[in-house]
């Protein structure tokens, strides 16, 4: 054989070399289910992961009414009509809260400084401040057994999270366990006329940062001022009372409570191809503390949901079922988002709620209100979240703040949940930040939320 003929022997073998791998990997595309490619390109995509850091590092923290809540709802409805998304705002009137100065020192201990922040939804001290002798208590039952001798104290309630609980995957349910006297520890001492209240920052872990979140006052108790020190700084008050000093703290909290702002909701669906009218709904909120720039709480959450749809118009996959994104305002202090959603929404036919609010870490699995054979039923259609390592359900009776009016009302409830060892460690603090945001573990969420969304939409849920 001459080397002409060898030239185009070679040729030819290479030609059928390229065709039959393009066969196979025609094949191999084609075989994929509509669930498998949503997965594989969320897997591949950085566009949460951009997303999330305009919110976080161009807008930043988006307290309820604040100019910064306006940007976010503006910026996602626009993201969405730049994907060719059905979009609307719908009014929420909301709370606006403004963190003035807030400042204290151990008058008693050489003016040492206290890093602290108010509680969301504090009264202020007098302009000049108040000191006051500190008061220690670990439980409501020895709040009540001091009684009287509260009159005129600060108290400090020292309620550190269990790091037992944390540690063995339990986070949130050591942080439920804390968060009682953050919510209403200062109406509760209050009745025992204290004149200020203090936590222990409900925080798994910190660097001298303090852990802000909402707390409420019972309207038929005084009204007084609440914050939160900082791990190190609640430690120190705590050994100095166990020595037997005398503790005597200055405190001065200088927040103001502004006349409610007219905000929004942003959602956004595609609409079911065969039952449009049965919604399968995905939310996260939008708005956030103002301390950090709101990345885990909730930013995160919100782009993986956003991403869901999405992804599933660039895929061309239209779900059988409305699949329904909503970007809750207000989740943080005052839930009115949730509330006025369902106050408008509630007699259509919801199929399903996902909620996503509890950070970026790997995926882990889902909690749901699903239980015994229902909940088995459903588990062996979810084969596709194995590849995720995301195919743990566990049974619980709250998947989520916003949409819990929705599961109230008999909706199933479904929630996200990321590896939470490490979530309460920036919780509502300064070091909610960008920085703490893996983009291939948000890109696994984002892949976890938009399958289960889609195995919804898809087969709607065995009966209860």
């Amino acid at each position: 054989m001459n080397a002409k003929c060898r030239m185009q022997n070679a040729k030819l073998i290479c030609i059928a070399i390229l065709h039959f791998a393009f066969c196979i990997l025609h094949f191999s595309a084609s075989a994929q289910t509509p669930t498998d490619r949503l997965i594989t390109r969320a897997l591949e995509s950085n566009t949460a992961y951009e997303t999330l850091s305009y919110l976080s590092d161009e807008i930043g923290p988006r307290l309820s009414g604040s100019a910064n809540a306006a940007l976010a709802v503006k910026y996602t409805t626009e993201r969405f009509r730049s994907w060719g998304i059905d979009v609307v705002n719908e009014k929420v009137m909301v709370p606006h809260w403004v963190r003035g100065e807030e400042r204290a020192e151990l008058v008693s201990h050489n003016n040492q400084k206290i890093v602290l922040t108010t509680l969301g939804g504090s009264v202020a001290t007098p302009a000049r401040g108040i000191t006051a002798d500190v008061v220690e208590v670990s439980s409501y039952d020895e709040l009540k057994q001091l009684g009287d001798k509260i009159k005129g104290k600060i108290v400090y309630y020292n309620n550190p999270m269990n790091m037992e609980l944390v540690r063995s995957g339990r986070a949130f349910e050591a942080y439920r366990d804390a968060v009682q006297f953050r919510a209403t520890g200062a109406s509760r001492a209050a009745e025992y006329g204290a004149v200020a209240a203090v936590i222990r920052s409900v925080a798994s872990e910190s660097l001298r940062s303090p852990h802000t979140g909402a707390m409420r006052y019972d309207a038929k108790l005084p009204k007084i001022p609440a914050a939160a020190l900082t791990v190190e700084d609640a430690m120190l008050i705590h050994r100095l009372v166990a020595r037997g000093d005398r503790v005597r703290m200055h405190l001065v909290l200088m927040p103001k409570t502004l006349p409610d702002v007219e905000s929004a909701n942003v959602v956004a669906e595609i609409r079911g191809s065969e039952h449009p009218e049965e919604i399968v709904l995905i939310g996260g909120h939008l708005d956030s503390w103002d301390l950090g720039t709101g990345a885990i709480d909730d930013g995160s959450g919100v782009v993986m949901v956003m991403e869901t749809l999405h992804l599933m118009k660039e895929l061309g996959i239209t779900p059988r079922r409305t699949i329904r994104c909503v970007l809750f305002m207000n989740e943080e202090n005052g839930l009115n988002g949730g509330r006025a959603y369902f106050a408008a929404h509630k007699n259509e036919k919801h199929v399903a709620a996902i909620e996503s609010d509890a950070g970026a870490a790997a995926p882990t699995g889902f909690s749901t209100t699903l239980k015994g054979d229902a909940l088995a039923a459903f588990e062996s259609r979810t084969g596709f979240l194995t590849r995720l390592k995301a195919n743990r359900f566990e049974t619980t009776t709250e998947t989520g703040a916003d949409t819990s009016f929705l599961i109230e009302a008999g909706v199933t409830g479904f929630s996200l949940v990321p590896e939470p060892l490490h979530y309460f460690d920036y919780h509502h603090s300064p070091a909610d930040t960008l920085d703490k945001i893996d983009p291939k573990e948000l890109a696994a969420d984002v892949a976890a939320v938009a399958s289960l969304a889609r195995e919804l939409a898809e087969g709607g849920l065995p009966p209860r």
